[in-house]
């Protein structure tokens, strides 16, 4: 049984969880083969997190206990109603054997403002570290210390209530689950292409664009499609004045000759974590930062022109992805090539695994 400390800013009182240990756990054999080559998303660790809250109880019942299937009555509401957010970060193994994260607070602060759209609780920040650092506890041997490799963890939460009806569910589950990952891009970081998405709308003005909901990626899959069909590796989406949103699960970056840095910015963007930090490192070096409507026409007539010098997109998964071409129905744009977008994803990457200075104080030990 371990216990939350409470938090000084809040109030709040401290949760006890419980501990219940995977006997069918991986051997250290089976486990190190994993870590080998452990690609993305494919294995699990041993152990999952889950925090109950109702409307009578709050937050209750912490606990840790052995990876596995979760049941569900067929009446619960968010298979019927979608209520569900999740968030995407990382854990990462320094030179030393420690194990650190980077800006979970932010990620905290995320879940909380994709709860308040969906109608579902918002869990406390502190509870989100927490359950961070109670699945480390346990679990903490499946942190990779390859090169590029870190361990995916995935908190999210759903509306379990068993009813049919139209309305905000009053119970509800957390859960935080964790995946080793290996290098997004065997072989180096390459430019990708870009399929223009005229037909479908990932979000639209006062929807759930800003939240990370699981129907902002299941209404982005038929266009992904449609961009596999066309030889392309993601889809970018514009709004209903044409202005560059965002991919189906990336920001997208601009860099013009001036060393002036514009990234699209409205209420129906995710706000990216990995593109703040990446913004913030630009600004330590110098440059100029924008968060404003960028036009497909700005867009084209920017690469056109020379005054679009680079263009690339990022994420949580990938860090940094060079936007290498992007392809319409009757135009198909050669972007132009630039350093700064690697150069940036070194910086970062090299904070999050404890290679360089931490200015900012973004990492978060886990295993302390």
């Amino acid at each position: 049984m371990t216990t939350i400390d409470t938090d000084p800013d809040t109030g709040l009182d401290p949760l006890e969880f419980s501990v219940t240990r995977n006997l069918a756990a991986k051997s250290t054999t089976d486990r190190d083969a994993i870590l080998a080559n452990p690609g993305f998303g494919q294995s699990f660790t041993d152990h999952m997190v889950d925090i109950c809250w109702s409307v009578r109880g709050g937050w209750h019942r912490p606990r840790v206990s052995p990876y596995g299937p979760i049941s569900l009555d067929p009446a619960a509401a968010v298979l019927h109603y979608g209520q569900e957010i999740f968030e995407g970060i990382k854990a990462y193994r320094h030179a030393d054997g420690s194990v650190h994260t980077f800006r979970p607070d932010q990620n905290g602060r995320r879940l909380q403002r994709s709860a308040r759209r969906l109608a579902l609780p918002e869990l406390p920040v502190p509870y989100f570290l927490q359950s961070l650092r109670e699945l480390i506890a346990v679990d903490g041997a499946w942190v990779p210390s390859g090169d590029d490799q870190s361990l995916y963890l995935r908190p999210f939460m759903f509306a379990k209530e068993a009813f049919l009806g139209v309305r905000p569910a009053h119970k509800v589950a957390y859960y935080l689950i964790a995946s080793p990952a290996g290098a997004y891009f065997k072989g180096g970081v390459q430019p990708v292409s870009i399929w223009l998405s005229e037909d479908y709308s990932r979000a639209g003005k006062g929807g759930t664009g800003a939240a990370k909901t699981g129907g902002n990626y299941a209404a982005s899959l038929l266009p992904q499609s449609e961009a596999y069909e066309n030889e392309c590796d993601q889809v970018v989406f514009l709004d209903q004045d044409r202005n560059v949103e965002e991919l189906g699960g990336m920001n997208v970056v601009f860099v013009y000759k001036d060393g002036t840095i514009v990234t699209p910015q409205s209420d129906s963007i995710l706000e990216g974590i990995t593109r703040d930090s990446l913004l913030q490192l630009a600004r330590d070096r110098g440059h100029h930062v924008e968060g404003r409507n960028v036009s497909l026409d700005e867009w084209r007539q920017g690469v056109a022109s020379g005054d679009i010098v680079e263009v690339f997109a990022c994420g949580t998964a990938a860090v940094v992805t060079p936007i290498g071409v992007l392809k319409g129905r009757d135009f198909i744009d050669e972007q132009p090539s630039g350093t700064l977008a690697l150069e940036l994803r070194e910086e970062l990457t090299n904070i999050q695994y404890g290679r360089a200075e931490d200015k900012h104080g973004w990492l978060y030990r886990l295993d302390a």
